[in-house]
């Protein structure tokens, strides 16, 4: 699609190099199908949390809801909506509260999103979402270190059920998801080096994991291996639901006090999206993309309450906005050039610079009517072939992609990193080391509480906490930190641009450019 559009840039050339020579058209934007994959993971941690209450289908359906939604309807179609680890906490948990009490599950999620739909109008229309303005990278990296380690623990946790089947199959299993997440992580690693051809980089970083996920299901069958019976993943019967039900929940069939008690749980809902969407949106539109399209909050955030109403009848997981896989999206669109960096300090270096992003929403709505295509039967019959080990591998190459672009640990890779050998552009030493330290310290503070917290019964009320990074950052951080250093530490999560539509940005110390980045 996208990838076909080839784009003739205008040509620059320096005394020593021609880098702007070196074009890098944008790829397919379907470099986030892996995380695609990651839905069916999400969706076996529901099943065996939830007591098969959700399945297969019930999933991708979710999936396919949010992406064709919000690819036709949406202000911002670059985000992509979908089913998130943090939904999966929330779901787990409330089948864990309800049904010893003897609640009707499916009923009781049904008002739980009825509920919040109704709050998401009521956030739309009061113009909630000019909160979204004093988000910052603060609390976009912790709960985005957060994400990432849920990913990685859900991956543990899927091979430390493969005993199930046996200390052979339990091994291999482990052996495939190791396999997998290192043949993810090379190519997605050659697709962002100057290794090969510019055609061949782009295919190893979009393709390369989803190519694992498929050479790695025919491994098993490999020589003696194909006579160990590996746990695979269970599905059900095309476009039905898992269990003995209709599409259609009976949201009537339960008490009157029971609707009223899903209303502090739609509350706690509609925070983590308030919450999850809106930070998606930001990184997926970050100060690194220069786009053009203007942004709109309030609309989306309404979007997002009709889809988790709909979700609630359905009987399926409410979507909302994914990370990391809506800025891995953007940055798959992304026409970018190499530069030689023009700064003294770092005379020898080349930068990538960003020209500009191909703004479109065809390559959300592919990726979703690629996901209601694995609902057919013969593809569900593949889906079955897929050992658990290889989607634990994946959530590993995830959780693994997800970190290495992430702050906080970008941030203590320089607070290990030989000073000597530091290029001297780095913003982050015009901080006092110190001050790099003990933000690097709260914000581990901060990702520490809310994964323990989710580890608990009382994960329930995590978005309450997370929230609460929010004012936390506004209130408390200026009165330790100069205005220089959190302008450096902590830069704004998306441009003055893109927040026009909430009031504008909110920052300590002027932005950067922030789409350049040094190799």
């Amino acid at each position: 699609m996208v990838n076909d559009v080839r784009r003739r840039l205008p040509h620059y050339k320096s005394d020593w190099t021609d880098a702007w020579d070196y074009r890098i058209v944008p790829s397919t934007g379907l470099s986030c199908l892996p995380g695609s994959f990651g839905c069916l993971i999400d969706w076996w941690y529901r099943f065996e949390k939830t007591n098969m209450s959700y399945g297969v289908n019930e999933v991708l359906l979710a999936s396919v809801l949010g992406a064709v939604v919000f690819s036709f309807l949406a202000a911002q179609p670059l985000c992509i909506v979908g089913v998130t680890g943090p939904i999966t906490v929330f779901n787990y948990t409330v089948y864990a509260i309800v049904t010893p009490r003897g609640i009707p599950y499916f009923q009781f999620m049904c008002w739980i999103c009825l509920w919040s739909m109704l709050m998401h109008f009521a956030l739309a229309i009061t113009n909630a979402c000019n909160a979204v303005k004093w988000v910052t990278r603060f609390s976009c990296d912790i709960f985005g270190f957060y994400v990432a380690f849920i990913y990685l623990q859900k991956g543990i946790q899927v091979l430390a059920l493969q005993w199930r089947a046996g200390d052979a199959a339990a091994h291999l299993s482990i052996s495939i998801s190791l396999l997998v997440l290192v043949f993810g992580y090379v190519c997605s690693w050659l697709g962002n080096s100057n290794l090969f051809r510019q055609p061949v980089r782009v295919f190893l970083k979009d393709y390369g994991t989803p190519l694992s996920i498929v050479f790695f299901t025919g491994y098993q069958y490999i020589g003696k291996m194909k006579h160990i019976d590996l746990e695979r993943l269970p599905v059900s019967q095309a476009f039905f639901p898992t269990t003995e039900r209709g599409w259609l929940v009976h949201f009537w069939d339960i008490s009157v006090g029971q609707v009223f008690l899903a209303i502090p749980f739609a509350l706690l809902l509609t925070i983590l999206f308030y919450f999850d969407h809106n930070v998606s949106s930001l990184i997926s539109q970050g100060t690194e993309f220069p786009l053009k399209k203007p942004a709109g909050f309030h609309w989306d955030i309404f979007l997002l309450g009709v889809t988790t109403g709909i979700s609630g009848v359905l009987g399926i997981p409410a979507p909302n906005g994914l990370i990391p896989q809506a800025p891995f999206h953007t940055a798959s669109l992304c026409v970018t050039r190499w530069r030689p960096d023009e700064a003294e300090e770092n005379k020898g270096r080349t930068e990538v610079v960003v020209y500009h992003v191909v703004e479109q929403r065809v390559s959300n709505l592919a990726q979703g009517l690629l996901i209601l295509g694995t609902m057919t039967g013969p593809l569900l019959v593949i889906l079955a072939l897929i050992p658990q080990g290889v989607l634990a591998g994946l959530f590993f190459v995830m959780g693994l992609q997800a970190l290495e672009g992430n702050g906080i640990t970008l941030k203590l890779l320089f607070l290990f990193r030989d000073s000597s050998l530091t290029f001297g552009g780095e913003p982050l030493k015009r901080c006092r080391n110190g001050a790099v330290w003990a933000f690097v310290a709260l914000e581990l503070v901060g990702f520490g509480a809310t994964f323990a917290i989710t580890q608990t019964i009382a994960a329930i009320g995590f978005p309450v906490f997370i929230l609460l990074l929010i004012p936390s950052r506004t209130l408390i951080l200026p009165k330790y930190f100069t205005p220089e250093e959190l302008g450096i530490l902590d830069a704004p999560t998306a441009s003055l641009f893109t927040l026009e539509s909430v009031g504008g940005g909110y920052s300590d110390a002027p932005q950067s450019s922030g789409n350049s980045t040094p190799v």
